[in-house]
This record gives structure tokens, C-alpha cells and sequence, in this order.
């Protein structure tokens, strides 16, 4: 099946109103503690059903956007935490994984331990679309274009100019890519903001 073609299988699922399969695993237990990782309740259920972003194209979206170990890489929609600890490990960047879903938190925040990074990412289990992400010299994304598109408001409101973000699969609508690369059959796509 094609992104696309998960893409209208999500919305048509979300439409249905069937629950989602990850509400019935979440823990009922206090969540973890300590400087990796902060859970918070989540407000509302994911907008997204949870696709890996294979390790080729993590390494392709961190080698577009140039990161380096002067950069803060914000993963919005982080999943596994794959990106930001790859940015930590590969280029010494700081991260920061924000995710709605507790699961997925729980998941990077194990995923983190065994990183050997703990010290340079964190995870926090938090709404991407009121989380302040300011501090961000690079975003990373894997989300649907018109989440992506709700979010460009953001990205452009408390960005810095010349931030870098990086889109797995999906663009933004009208807003032309500074540059597109093909990564086995997936598409990448860069931008720096303002994004116009």
C-alpha cells in the first residue's frame, strides 16, 4: 500500500470513530520519571497512526538539513525517538521528541537508554501543536499534509529565520520545497523558514 493510500485509510478509520487499538494498551501505572522524559496526560487521541520512518531516510533528513552539533532537533510526532537519537549520536546534536501518545514516549524514552545520548535528547509526551518549540534550529516531520499544513502557522510564528524543517513524505501544500530528494522510492522534503 502506498503512503497515500495509508493516508486515506487513516482519515477513513479516524471518520469511523473506532477506537484506537493503542487506548486500550495505555498504562494506567504513573508514568516515569527523570530528566529523559516528561508524560503528561494526553489531551486528545493521536492524529496519526504510528509508521516507523525507516533508518535510511532518518539519516537522508538529517544529512539535507545539515544538522550538526550546534543544532536542537525538534522531532514533532517523534514515535521511537529514532531521530533525535541518531541526530545526538551521529552529528552530537541536542533532541527533543515530542508526542501526544504515552506509548510512544514510553518507547523512545527505552529506546534512549540504550542510546548512550540521554544526556543530549529528551522526550516529551506533549500536543505538538502547543508545545513551544522555539529553541528548534532544525524540525523533523512525518505527519499528513494537512497537518502539516495546520502546523505551518507555527513553524513560521515561533521559528527563527533559516530554521531548517524536513518532511518525511509529505509536503505543505503550495508551499514549495527548498529541495526534494527521492530516498528508495520516499520522498524527503526540505524548507527553511520563513515558509512562504
Amino acid at each position: 500500500m502506498t503512503i497515500r493510500g495509508l493516508a486515506l485509510t487513516f482519515i477513513m478509520f479516524v471518520a469511523s470513530g473506532v477506537p484506537f487499538a493503542a487506548d486500550a494498551e495505555r498504562p494506567t501505572t504513573s508514568p516515569p520519571s527523570g530528566p529523559a522524559a516528561t508524560q503528561e496526560a494526553p489531551t486528545r487521541r493521536p492524529d496519526v497512526i504510528y509508521v516507523p520512518t525507516p533508518q535510511e531516510v532518518v539519516e537522508a533528513m538529517l544529512q539535507v538539513a545539515n544538522v550538526t552539533k550546534d543544532d536542537i532537533v525538534y522531532d514533532l510526532g517523534c514515535g521511537d525517538g529514532r531521530i533525535p537519537v541518531t541526530a545526538a549520536k551521529k552529528y552530537g546534536a541536542r533532541g527533543v521528541g515530542i508526542d501526544i501518545d504515552p506509548q510512544r514516549i514510553k518507547e523512545a524514552t527505552e529506546n534512549l537508554k540504550n542510546s548512550g545520548v540521554g544526556d543530549r535528547v529528551k522526550f516529551l509526551n506533549q500536543d505538538l501543536f502547543t508545545t513551544d518549540i522555539s529553541e528548534a534550529t532544525v524540525v523533523t516531520l512525518y505527519l499528513l499534509p494537512s497537518l502539516n499544513l495546520k502546523l505551518l502557522p507555527k513553524l513560521n510564528k515561533e521559528l527563527k529565520p533559516g530554521t531548517r524543517i524536513v518532511s518525511h513524505a509529505f509536503d505543505m501544500g503550495d508551499a514549495k520545497a527548498t529541495e526534494t530528494l527521492n530516498v528508495n522510492g520516499r520522498t524527503v522534503y526540505f524548507w527553511t523558514t520563513p515558509i512562504k
